[in-house]
């Protein structure tokens, strides 16, 4: 799928996992709630009850080299906070 980029494995989304029923996406930032909502139920065959968007910017990051300082921009990603219907579960770990 082009829409769902990668899920998000982090301590804080595993909690809200078990305890909300709520899973966290890397999704493309053109993508529509509507889309989000459709790759996930089409990829994971689960019912998806709310779909929430975030928009991040990109941060200015500067490091300092022999060289000199050398300035960049990491890039900006829209991330998905998707809910699952009761009993509904998506689990990232079986195919490791």
């Amino acid at each position: 799928m082009d829409i769902l980029i990668k899920p998000i494995i982090t301590e804080k989304m595993t909690d809200q996992g078990e305890k909300l029923n709520r899973f966290g996406f890397i999704v493309d930032k053109k993508a529509n709630k509507i889309q989000i909502k459709k790759a996930v139920e089409e990829m994971y065959d689960v019912t998806v009850v709310a779909v929430n968007t975030i928009i991040y910017g990109g941060k200015a990051k500067s490091r300092f080299t022999k060289t000199g300082i050398i300035n960049g921009r990491t890039s900006s990603f829209k991330k998905a906070i998707i809910t699952l219907a009761e009993g509904d579960n998506i689990d990232f770990y079986s195919n490791i």
